[in-house]
């Protein structure tokens, strides 16, 4: 007889990512970030290679992080705002945690590199869900600085990393809202 897990899939159809910018404290203690990251990492690795790691970034991080960030963004933008500088200055402030999600694919003669790549989507949506389902509000964010050569060994990339994206995560300051989803018909095939 298969077992069944109704409140796993209630709370799969719920769940839903809260904007950074409407996260704030209290934000999951160290244990907890352990917790939720062991179980990011349980997912398909097809050659058990872990082609994925997280950095974690703490308040001193996110302290020199910030003067970088508007630094960059000033000499990208030359007519840069106040306003925007406060933005890129607040970036790894909005949320009492802060996750970066790194792809890193290994040489393997067996498992592609676009496996790995889906492996580290994979634990980046673990993360997510961990973050929720530990009573946290938590949203994934690509945004331009991922991408910046510049700034990349400041984040803490290594040769041949790449960001998939940065990981907020702590308690909703606004309720939730929902967004719109595809319709299930305009975005599934059946093939008999």
């Amino acid at each position: 007889m298969r077992e069944t897990h109704p409140e796993v899939l209630h709370f799969m159809r719920a769940r839903r990512s809260v904007p950074a910018k409407a996260i704030g404290g209290p934000g999951p203690a160290k244990d907890e970030i352990r917790e939720m990251l062991e179980i990011a990492s349980r997912v398909p690795d097809h050659g058990k290679i872990a082609p994925w790691r997280f950095i974690v970034y703490g308040d001193g991080a996110k302290n020199r992080l910030a003067g970088l960030l508007e630094e960059r963004a000033a000499a990208l933008h030359q007519d840069i705002s106040q306003e925007q500088r406060e933005v890129e200055r607040t970036r790894f402030s909005r949320a009492p945690v802060v996750i970066g999600l790194v792809s890193a694919p290994r040489e393997h003669t067996k498992v592609p590199e676009w496996e790995q790549l889906l492996s580290c989507g994979a634990a980046g949506m673990n993360l997510l869900i961990a973050a929720n389902a530990s009573g946290y509000d938590a949203q994934w964010l690509t945004e331009w600085y991922a991408f910046d050569e510049v700034l990349a060994p400041h984040l803490g990339l290594k040769d041949r990393e790449r960001f998939a994206g940065f990981i907020h995560i702590g308690t909703r300051t606004l309720p939730k809202t929902e967004r719109d989803r595809p319709s299930l018909d305009d975005i599934l095939t059946i093939m008999e």
